[in-house]
This record gives structure tokens, sequence and C-alpha cells, in this order.
């Protein structure tokens, strides 16, 4: 008994055992926290994962249609001052899996959406698209939302900050732009 057990009893929660399902679909809620993640390498950079997938598995006789809808929220730095902020997490997927012959060599090749499956595999582990899908519905920006007034929600220190930077450098003038100033002045005064 220890972890070995546990470790198994964990991942046997993302199994769905089709063959003993009726028709129809079927739902589950998986909540998914940093231990998930962590488990399947998340980026260390997001942090307090907490969210609800509701996967509906709808099983008809040759295919499955499989309904991933997730709702929750992520620690995040903000890319525009770097403060940590709550990232709101919501997004929805769809795959289909089809059941293929029981011989894995007549297995046709998955596209984006549609995953093929031998008939002989009468258990399927959700665990990698929960993850997949999950960091997926993650934007690729991640900046504070406004404030209700329309202000920034952004640290004002740090925007103050960049924005004091953004002004030195408009100010400071490359000597290569000097020389290609001169350039161009030349070239102009050449024309007849």
């Amino acid at each position: 008994m220890g972890k070995m057990e546990q470790g198994m009893k964990h991942s046997r929660e993302y199994e769905i055992a089709w063959m003993g399902l009726k028709p129809g679909p079927h739902t589950y809620v998986y909540d998914i926290d940093d231990r998930f993640m962590k488990e399947r390498e998340a980026s260390e950079d997001f942090s307090n994962w907490k969210a609800q997938i509701t996967f509906t598995f709808d099983k008809h006789e040759n295919f499955f249609m499989l309904h991933f809808d997730i709702d929750g929220k992520v620690t995040v730095p903000c890319d525009r001052c770097g403060d940590d902020f709550d990232l709101r997490l919501w997004d929805e997927f769809d795959l289909v899996i089809k059941l293929t012959g029981t011989d894995d060599a007549e297995k046709p090749e998955d596209e984006d959406d549609v995953i093929f499956i031998p008939r002989s595999e009468t258990v399927i582990d959700i665990s990698t698209w929960l993850y997949e899908f999950l960091m997926l519905s993650v934007p690729l920006q991640h900046i504070h939302p406004d404030k209700p007034d329309g202000s920034p929600g952004c640290n004002e220190e740090a925007l103050n900050l960049l924005d004091k930077l953004s002004e030195n450098n408009e100010n400071a003038v490359n000597p290569l732009w000097k020389g290609l100033e001169a350039l161009k002045k030349n070239s102009k005064s050449k024309k007849p």
C-alpha cells in the first residue's frame, strides 16, 4: 500500500470505461488544481489553478462525442506591469472518438479533432485532454483587466515607470539614426 496505490487511484478518476455506459450523454465534473497541473509540467509562471471542467461523454455505437466546458481561474504575472493577478479561464472544446477494428495496424491517422481508437481499448483516459484544453484556455496575453472606472488594473507605479522609460527612449537619439538622417538630407539636396 502507499504511494503506488494512491497514484493508480488518482489516475483512474480520469478514465472512462465506455463499455458499461448506456448510449447517450454522460456528464462528469472535474475540479482541477495545482497538483494536477504540476504533475503534467505546467509552466511555473502559472499557479493557484482553480478550474472546473464539465465533461460530457456522448456514447454512440461507433463513435463518441466529447465536450469539455472550462470555467475557473489561474494566477499569472501581468505582461505589462509584472504583478500577479487572477486570470479568468473559460472555454469549450469538442473532440470526436471513432472506434476502429480491434487490430492496431488498420488504425487511421488521428486528425485535429478526431481521435481513432481500437474497439479493444475499453477504457479511455481523458487526463491528457483535460490538461491540454485547460492550457489552451489560457489566453496568450496576460494583462490586468481594467478597473470598473475604465482605468488600467495594473500596478500604477510600474505603469509610471514604464512611461518614464519610454519617454527617455524616445528622447535618446541613436547615433546610427543621426548618420542616416545626414545621408537622407544629403541625397535630397543633391537632386536637381
